[in-house]
């Protein structure tokens, strides 16, 4: 009986966590706290919609590891009691609905809202790896010219690798989420260490693939002595050339990164990787012979999400093509493969895991609500339907 279903809807263990199924909420900017960075009563209501199918993974908004970390309004922190609390009435909604929540944690860079950092705080500086602005032109450009950022000294890393932490432990011992995720992809404060068109340092953390590497692999390591291995996954976007990113060749640096973390983690919750052809909440034209197949020979059998644009049809393929390779490795069936994070899908139709293993017709997203600052009315956000 267990063989006649699909991949995508077979259970799966992430960390301690037994998922009922391989359908995963991917990590959607909203933008519905308040200008605090508080989040509000009806992101409890939002989630739990999709928390409904009991056993779904969810993995939350980008959430601001601290006020410094850079700044975007609205968008949700959890370096304060107040965000905290707001966070605790999510969690308790999404485990009532027995199914489980990790929390993306998010620094900013040279991608921040130079005016709210220094509205919050003039002295907060505007920082990056290197003194690199964001190129204009691009999908985040409000001007002729970006701001330059200063780079970030040595005992500043150190304490963003600190910041880190205490916002994962914040997360799972304070506001009760599951794990987190680290936002490593997207061109943000990571991704801007990881990749060579931004990084232009030339001490330890510049330079070389294993330099590059050493800020995303030291916030790891943070994490996991602070909420455990188990609990902690990380995002990253190869290919992704949003926010002026783009190497031109991203494998060796992330095949060293993937490797370094399969390595030291055996039991690691997850790795989440972006698809060619995705460039933040856009659909970009995906190069020829581009693929994160050399991704999946380097991580798997290990659990592995893949978002990016993917159907019913395409999920469906790529979880039982992955789920064939544990099996020939030996592993049990619940204990690894892919798993596939849906967006504007997910946030369109809250009962997505009951649609995509029906077959039932999906509800269309309105890209107009997709951002609406601080709005509780609950448009384009908790009023999509189920299907029954």
């Amino acid at each position: 009986m267990e063989n006649s279903v699909a991949a995508l809807f077979q259970p799966i263990r992430i960390g301690p966590y037994l998922l009922q199924h391989r359908v995963v909420l991917a990590p959607l900017t909203r933008m519905r706290c308040t200008k605090d960075n508080v989040p509000q009563e009806i992101m409890g209501e939002y989630y739990a919609q999709r928390a409904s199918t009991p056993g779904t993974l969810l993995v939350s908004e980008a959430t601001l590891i601290a006020q410094k970390a850079g700044l975007y309004t609205h968008a949700p922190g959890i370096w304060n009691e107040a965000q905290i609390d707001g966070w605790k009435k999510v969690t308790k909604a999404v485990h009532d609905k027995g199914s489980f929540i990790f929390l993306q944690l998010w620094a900013l860079g040279r991608t921040a809202d130079i005016e709210a950092l220094h509205a919050a705080n003039p002295d907060y500086p505007f920082v990056s790896a290197s003194d690199i602005p964001v190129p204009t032109g691009g999908e985040r450009s409000k001007s002729s010219s970006s701001p330059k950022p200063r780079p970030l000294t040595q005992d500043e890393i150190k304490e963003y690798v600190e910041l880190y932490a205490i916002a994962a432990h914040n997360a799972v011992y304070k506001a009760d989420f599951d794990g987190v995720e680290i936002h490593g992809a997207n061109g943000y404060l990571i991704d801007q260490f990881l990749q060579d068109v931004c990084n232009h340092r030339v001490d330890e953390y510049g330079g070389s693939v294993e330099n590059r590497c050493r800020f995303a692999l030291e916030v790891t390591k943070a994490i996991v002595n602070a909420i455990g291995e188990e609990r902690t996954g990380i995002r990253i976007g190869p290919w992704v050339p949003f926010q002026g990113m783009g190497m031109a060749d991203p494998i060796p640096t992330f095949t060293y990164l993937v490797s370094q973390l399969k390595e030291l983690y055996p039991g690691f919750a997850y790795l989440h990787v972006v698809e060619p052809g995705i460039s933040g909440g856009a659909y970009v034209e995906r190069p020829p012979l581009v693929s994160n197949d050399f991704i999946r020979d380097t991580w798997l059998p290990r659990p592995l999400i893949t978002a990016g644009k993917y159907t019913r049809e395409t999920a469906m393929e790529v979880a039982e093509k992955a789920l064939t390779h544990a099996e020939t490795v030996g592993l049990a069936k619940d204990s690894g493969g892919e798993l596939i994070a849906f967006g504007k899908l997910f946030l369109a139709n809250p009962d997505l895991p009951v649609r995509l293993r029906n077959g039932y017709p999906l509800n269309d997203y309105d890209k107009a609500t997709f951002y609406i600052p601080g709005d509780t009315s609950g448009k384009g956000y908790t009023d999509y339907s189920f299907y029954v």
